[in-house]
């Protein structure tokens, strides 16, 4: 079985929906869990900053994630867009052969 992975990726909270629907329609993530708003405290620019953020949780393939990442940076607002992948070390074997063929 192919490596998978869960991306982590941060939005304003007006642009979840949509990015969200953008990576399942375009077949670079089989499932996106959208978490509403999240508090975000980050460095920018030589200051501290606080916001209110929309955290994409995404399921998806290792061989899927350079398109993902690159398709992602075309269409985010941010000019620095976090978008993190962790390895799935284990699960449920249907679940991630079914992330193979959602992906299809």
């Amino acid at each position: 079985m192919e490596g998978y992975l869960v991306v982590l990726i941060t939005v304003p909270v007006n642009k979840g929906e949509e990015l969200a629907d953008f990576i399942v329609e375009n077949k670079l993530g089989a499932c996106v869990n959208l978490i509403p708003e999240v508090s975000s405290t980050y460095w920018w620019k030589g200051k501290i900053e606080e916001d209110k953020e929309s955290l994409l949780v995404i399921k998806t393939s290792m061989k899927k994630f350079g398109e993902l990442k690159s398709k992602v940076r075309e269409v985010h607002p941010y000019t620095v867009p976090e978008i993190i992948a962790l390895p799935i070390v284990a699960g449920n074997e249907d679940y991630l052969r079914w992330i193979e063929e959602s992906l299809e």
